[in-house]
């Protein structure tokens, strides 16, 4: 097996498992950029993930292969609502983000499973038949060498994950609507002063983060896993909130380490199937994805510094 075989086989499988991470630490760059911390990534990519899988097994012979792309529709407004009871306890109620964060992955946890059990007698959904599957991109993947690495059997999701990472970082960095976002994170009291609805600005951050993770979770139910249970996602919105910690809040640094990430996970799957790696136990390149994440948060990232507001309610009128 030469080098362009190798890197046939790792780009499209890192570009597949990196677009959930993605996805779910662009939502988690909303809430957390607005001063919100979102522990809940998790417990979001699960309700979504649930929904996509329920969604897809219910209308596949409704819509054929646009069932997917619906189901994934579905899982953003699933995420999107169920972010709003973290908005609730942790913007208007006031309660302690990282607890009301950690309550939302216990309750999506134990509502979908109490759920996949009534509908489906069993502790996990049946396989769904409209997955995505592996693509060759018109044209594109036409072109010599790139062509091949790139764009022949690889996957949508990727793409629609990177075009979506470039328009957040446009949102967030080069819009009116970007900067009373940041703001809010920032100095919500002097945003206040110059007429900004902090309340609005941190709700339309948490609910986005949710359907961005929603989707995150429909993408990896549908392409990785291709079922549902307690265990489809496990440890993926840690990994994501690691992403965006790790791209220092940054959308496109999120994007890159969630690649990196991805890159790691594809590894401990594919691992055995390359050459340099096929002597490794694979019990080591299992946890190689949690080591490198642990090892990239500690000692290479630098000074990262979070929102100033990050974590902070705000009472109007309080100094």
């Amino acid at each position: 097996m030469d080098f362009m075989d190798v890197l046939l086989i790792i780009i499209p499988s890192t570009l597949l498992w990196a677009t959930p991470l993605i996805f779910t630490a662009l939502g988690g760059a909303f809430s957390e950029r607005s001063g919100v911390v979102n522990i809940g990534l998790e417990g979001l990519m699960v309700i979504g993930a649930f929904s996509a899988i329920v969604f897809n097994l219910t209308f596949d012979d409704v819509f054929g292969d646009s069932t997917k792309w619906l189901a994934l529709l579905v899982a953003m407004a699933m995420g999107g609502l169920l972010a709003v009871l973290h908005a609730l306890a942790s913007i208007t109620f006031r309660a302690d983000q990282v607890v009301s964060g950690v309550a939302i992955n216990l309750l999506a946890i134990g509502a979908t499973l109490f759920l996949v059990k009534r509908i489906y007698g069993k502790g996990q959904t049946d396989i769904i038949q409209e997955s995505f599957g592996k693509i060759d991109v018109p044209i594109l993947s036409k072109i010599p060498v790139i062509g091949d690495i790139f764009f022949s059997n690889t996957y949508w999701p990727p793409f629609v994950a990177i075009l979506v990472a470039f328009i957040v970082w446009f949102v967030m960095f080069k819009t009116p609507f970007g900067l009373r976002l940041r703001s809010v994170g920032e100095h919500p009291m002097a945003a206040d002063t110059m007429g900004i609805n902090v309340t609005r600005m941190r709700y339309i951050g948490v609910i986005l983060s949710g359907a961005l993770a929603g989707v995150g979770g429909g993408v990896y139910a549908q392409s990785i896993s291709s079922d549902f249970s307690h265990a489809t996602i496990s440890g993926q919105g840690f990994m994501a909130l690691a992403a965006l910690i790790f791209g220092k809040w940054h959308p496109l640094g999120a994007m890159g380490a969630a690649i990196f990430f991805g890159f790691a996970q594809s590894l401990s799957i594919i691992g055995r199937s390359l050459p340099f790696l096929e002597n490794i136990p694979s019990v080591y390149l299992l946890i190689a994805p949690y080591v490198l994440t642990i090892i990239a948060l500690t000692g290479f990232i630098g000074r990262a510094d979070a929102p100033k507001a990050l974590g902070t309610p705000y009472i109007k009128g309080k100094r």
